[in-house]
C-alpha cells in the first residue's frame, strides 16, 4: 500500500479536499495502524477517509459528513478503490459519533462550528493511547482547538506545526511557486 495518493486519483466536485502533501503528513502523524478503528468527521470528499481505510484494511473507518454533496464523493471515491472497511455517516457531528465503536485515531478536518462539542465527544469515545488530529485552516479554528486543549491537559497531550506547501507551476519558460493555504496541524495522545 502507498501513501499519499495523487490529488487527480480522487473524484473531487466543488467539496474541499485535503491536499496529497497535508493527507500525507496527517496520516503519518495518526500513526494509524492495520486494525485501527478511525474516525474521519468532516470528511469532505473523503480523501483522508480513503487512504486511512488503506492503511487500516483489517480495521474501519467512519466518515463522518453533513453535506450531501459530500456524501455522495465520499460514497464514490469509497467505490472508486474498492474499499469495504469505509463507512460514511450522514450527520453534523458531534450527532453520528454515539453509536460508533471506540476509537483509535480521529481525524478532524470541518467542524461546522461545533468543535468543542466534538471534542468532548471524541474524548469519550477515543481509546487512551489513541491518537487525535485536528487540521485547522483558519486562526479561528486553531484559536478554539488550543483553548480546549488548555482546559483540558489532563486528557491530551499535544504537538501543533503550521504547514505552508508551494507547487511549481510552469508559467511560459519560468517556474513560479504556486502557494497553497496553510494548514495548522495539531495532533494529540490521549493520556486517561
Amino acid at each position: 500500500m502507498k501513501l499519499g495518493l495523487p490529488d487527480a486519483a480522487f473524484v473531487r466536485g466543488k467539496v474541499p479536499m485535503t491536499k496529497q502533501e497535508i493527507r500525507i503528513l496527517t496520516l503519518v502523524k495518526a500513526q494509524i495502524g492495520p486494525r485501527d478503528i478511525v474516525y474521519d468527521i468532516g470528511a469532505g470528499t473523503g480523501s483522508l477517509s480513503i487512504e486511512a481505510a488503506r492503511l487500516a484494511p483489517e480495521g474501519h473507518v467512519y466518515a463522518v459528513e453533513r453535506k450531501e454533496e459530500a456524501i455522495r464523493l465520499i460514497e464514490a471515491n469509497g467505490e472508486r478503490f474498492g474499499l469495504e472497511n469505509l463507512s460514511v455517516i450522514e450527520a453534523e457531528a458531534p450527532a453520528g459519533l454515539e453509536n460508533l465503536p471506540l476509537a483509535d485515531a480521529v481525524l478532524i478536518g470541518g467542524s461546522g462550528g461545533h468543535l468543542a462539542s466534538i471534542l468532548d465527544c471524541v474524548a469519550e469515545k477515543l481509546r487512551e493511547g489513541g491518537r487525535l488530529v485536528l487540521n485547522c485552516i483558519t486562526v479561528q479554528t486553531l484559536a478554539a482547538a488550543l483553548d480546549y486543549l488548555h482546559a483540558h491537559e489532563a486528557v491530551y497531550r499535544y504537538e501543533a506545526i503550521q504547514v505552508q506547501v508551494s507547487r511549481l507551476r510552469r508559467v511560459g519558460p519560468y517556474d513560479m511557486a504556486d502557494a497553497q493555504n496553510p494548514v495548522y496541524i495539531i495532533t494529540c495522545t490521549k493520556e486517561v
